[in-house]
This record gives C-alpha cells, structure tokens and sequence, in this order.
C-alpha cells in the first residue's frame, strides 16, 4: 500500500514539475502570430539584406557554432543531448517571380523545454531581419546647435547595416554579439 501511495506521490510530483516547466513556456497569441508569419522579402537586394541579418541574429543567439552557411541554409550545431540551448535551421526558397520566403526552425533536446522559448525566438528572429537592427540614439553637435533641437539634443538615426561574418573568422559561440564593421 505504501509503495503505490509513493509511487502516485512520485508520479504525481514528476507531472507538477513538467507542468509548471511548461507554464513558464506559455506564449501569447502575438508572439505565436508573429513567429508564424510568413518572412518574404520582395526583391534581390532586400533578400541578400535579410539574409546577411539572418546570419548576424543566428551567430548573436546561439550556444552553438554555426555548422553550414550557403546562400539557401544557416545551420548550427546541435541540439546537445538534454540541453535547453536552441540549435537554429534558416531557410530561404526563392520563388519564380524574384522574391523569396525566408523559413526559421529552432529546437532543443530537454523534455523540459528550451531557452529561449522558440515561439519567442522566431518572432525576435523575425523582427530582427524586417527591421534591422535598429535604431539608436545618438548626441551630435548639430542636434544641440538646431534652433529647435530635439528633445535633449538627441537624434534618431539608423546603424550600420552589419557585416555577416564567415566559417573563418566566426566567433563560434553568441557570447560576444557581432558588431558593424
């Protein structure tokens, strides 16, 4: 009698922690939305951007070392045998009239989930290439010599566009983020 009352104990504990795992996953319905939008870019030059973002979001946010890197695939190593690291698949397929679909897969191998959460991880992945990096505030003499300067003094303006790196001078890790040369 004991042991089924502490196997159901254990069991029972087991199913707690698996669920309270998954609760800390829940995602909400934008960034579900977001994550599963289709990205196509609606030229050469705008693909050949997006995908030089691709492999600049790839490189900044993976635990593992990019695996192979062609005009149609980004792929890193991975995933490792019960770590919660996210290993990343992008795709892009050209379609006949110029453009193409840009595709993102991402998982981990831990029954308990992964870090970042994928669905989270497609919609900043997404954002990221649709946006680019950014923008960021910058003090410059002009914006404080303006008649009516803007708040501050500070403008707005867009950064560099970042330059992917190669299979011979990647980092290998996303510790260090890549930075615009």
């Amino acid at each position: 009698m004991k042991k089924k009352f502490f196997a159901a104990a254990a069991l029972g504990a087991v199913s707690l922690a698996l669920l309270s795992g998954c609760a800390q996953d829940q995602v909400s319905s934008t960034t579900m939305e977001q994550a599963t939008q289709p990205l196509t870019c609606m030229s050469r030059t705008e693909c050949d951007a997006w995908w030089a973002r691709a492999q600049v979001w790839v490189t900044n946010h993976s635990e593992y070392k990019l695996q192979t890197v062609t005009d149609s695939i980004i792929q890193t190593a991975g995933p490792s045998s019960g770590k919660r690291a996210l290993a990343y698949q992008i795709t892009k397929t050209p379609t006949n009239e110029g453009t193409a679909t840009i595709g993102f897969a991402a998982h981990c191998d831990n029954p308990l989930g992964c870090q970042p959460n994928p669905w989270q991880a497609g919609a900043d992945f997404k954002q990221f290439i649709k946006n680019g990096p950014g923008l960021r505030r910058t003090e410059t003499p002009q914006a404080t010599q303006q008649a009516a300067p803007a708040p501050g003094g500070v403008q707005v303006s867009p950064l560099d566009q970042p330059v992917p790196l190669n299979l011979e001078n990647q980092p290998g890790q996303s510790l260090t983020p890549v930075t615009p040369q």
